[in-house]
């Protein structure tokens, strides 16, 4: 596995790239699974990330990883692609930009030891509500009306949920096609 120095240094040449392309780096992992090595960066873009981006920036870094080689251990996949909707909640900065947003989250103590009141929390360790704030202290829900502070040093796991709405446009296509 890629020590936290080599993925600093990779996402170090990441941003590099990214900043000339005109998107920004969200996460960087590394994963090696039955003799396969992948090295995956995830990026983003006001109104969404594109191929071309993708395409670009992986260009772009497949010509500077070349050149510095911050992968010690033979040969890896660099795959370049957009976090997703449902995305994954690591950094501050993540949990931030997903603020309103409904999410899913699992911790590594309950939320009965986190200050929640409520019985259906007693034992519980993951919840999917609305995220109403986050900041250095870590994140807030509301849990049965009252606001929890959550540390991140709590969290294990996080995502976005994405809410599909069911509107009028759909209603009428479905009319449209009887």
């Amino acid at each position: 596995m890629t020590s936290e120095d080599n993925i600093q240094k990779i996402e170090t040449l990441a941003n590099e790239v990214a900043t000339r392309e005109g998107v920004q780096i969200y996460d960087v992992e590394f994963a090696s699974s039955h003799g396969s090595r992948v090295l995956r960066i995830y990026i983003e873009k006001e109104g969404g990330v594109g191929i071309d981006d993708c395409t670009n920036v992986s260009r772009g870094l497949n010509l500077l990883l070349d050149t510095e080689d911050p992968v010690p251990g033979g040969n890896y996949n660099l795959e370049v692609s957009s976090p997703g909707i449902e995305r994954p909640l690591k950094k501050q900065w993540h949990f931030e930009k997903a603020i309103g947003q409904k999410i899913w989250l699992r911790t590594n103590r309950s939320f009965e030891d986190l200050g929640a009141q409520g019985a259906k929390y007693q034992i519980a360790k993951q919840v999917s509500e609305r995220l109403v704030g986050a900041d250095s202290d870590g994140i807030r829900l509301q849990l049965e009306g009252e606001d929890l502070l959550i540390p991140y040093a709590a969290i294990e796991q996080a995502q976005v949920l994405h809410e599909f709405e069911v509107g009028k446009n759909i209603k009428k296509e479905i009319k449209k096609k009887k």
